[in-house]
């Protein structure tokens, strides 16, 4: 039975783990493993990690394993996806200039294919998930940073280096706070995870009126305070809490708007665990939205939540091992878009 089914490999390497994964030509995970990343060793140590998820996923699932046709790896960038070289990834600095396809395909002898993971979870979404039957998507992953990526009739827009798309370093605000990229308000400084967590300590320090929810899910300790909890105290109903998600779906809404009056996808799609929390205000957004941008259409365009979740990286990973075809037709696009 397994000899029948075409699949690929997923490989999604993090700062602290590797997740891997047998995937269908369908999009569907067949099983998934899940192995400690050591970052900060050696080359040799970090590809070992890589290897081991690769060995305990053709083992996990050994009946398929003569179907798996190639192996797609997704890793944090800088990278070059062309030449399948890891530059130099802040989470990841056991690598500089690392040709990982090169040492995969060497191990496993079958075809490796590398991109940056935000790019990789957009063409999967494109292919299989929320994003399937449009012609550009346009896919943002918030989490711990801010990661983008588009895809353009069912191929990863790269660039002229491979280096295009890095949504989450676009300054919405050039007196705001400094990113980690050095830039100053950048949407990444101002809505991913630890953005919102700070700016949520800083209002409970200063004393702000009904902080109290969120100071006791913190344990009396405004240091303590999380995204997470901002966001456990708005569903609870917490104003306070509300007034801060309040403010990042703005900051979204205002970058979301140079994002439309760039690209104008056909679908914007979110991912991450901040993704998924933001994707409840959508309806925020889009109102917002509105003033941001001088497209008078953009209200047409799907917000969308992303199908893969944390599987993302597996999911975009096997996506790259697919043949290059466009994911939709024109005659797709306007049916879509004549539902809205």
């Amino acid at each position: 039975m397994g000899a029948k089914v075409p699949a690929y490999l997923g490989v999604d390497i993090g700062g602290t783990k590797v997740a891997a994964g047998i995937v269908t030509a369908n999009g569907e995970i067949l099983s998934k493993v899940r192995v400690p990343m050591n970052s900060r060793g050696s080359e040799t140590d970090g590809l070992a990690a890589v290897s081991a998820a690769i060995d305990a996923a053709l083992k996990n699932d050994s009946k398929r394993r003569a179907t798996v046709a190639a192996i797609g790896l997704s890793s944090p960038g800088p990278l070059d996806p062309r030449k399948g070289i890891v530059i130099n990834p802040p989470n990841l600095p056991c690598w500089h200039n690392f040709a990982m396809t090169e040492k995969i395909h060497k191990m496993f002898h079958l075809p490796a294919k590398l991109d940056n993971d935000a790019n990789a979870a957009a063409l999967a979404e494109a292919i299989w998930g929320a994003g399937k039957g449009y012609e550009s998507v346009f896919y943002a992953t918030l989490g711990t940073g801010i990661g983008a990526g588009l895809v353009l009739e069912g191929r990863i827009y790269h660039g002229r280096t491979g280096a295009a798309i890095e949504g989450g370093h676009v300054s919405i605000d050039f007196h705001g706070p400094r990113c980690a990229c050095g830039k100053l308000g950048c949407i990444e400084a101002l809505a991913a995870g630890p953005a919102v967590a700070k700016r949520a300590r800083e209002r409970v320090l200063a004393g702000e009126p009904g902080r109290e929810k969120l100071l006791a899910l913190a344990g009396g300790r405004p240091d303590a305070v999380t995204a997470e909890m901002v966001g456990a105290a708005w569903r609870g109903g917490d104003k306070f809490a509300a007034s801060i998600l309040e403010e990042t779906a703005r900051f979204l809404a205002i970058w979301l708007g140079t994002i439309v009056d760039l690209l104008e996808p056909d679908v914007i799609i979110f991912g991450g665990g901040m993704g998924e929390l933001m994707s409840e205000w959508f309806a925020f957004i889009r109102k917002e939205l509105s003033l941001w941008t001088i497209n008078s259409r953009a209200s047409e365009i799907p917000l969308m939540r992303a199908r893969y979740g944390e599987d993302s990286g597996i999911a975009g990973g096997a996506a790259l091992c697919l043949p290059v075809k466009s994911s939709s037709s024109t005659a797709a696009k306007t049916r879509r878009r004549g539902a809205r």
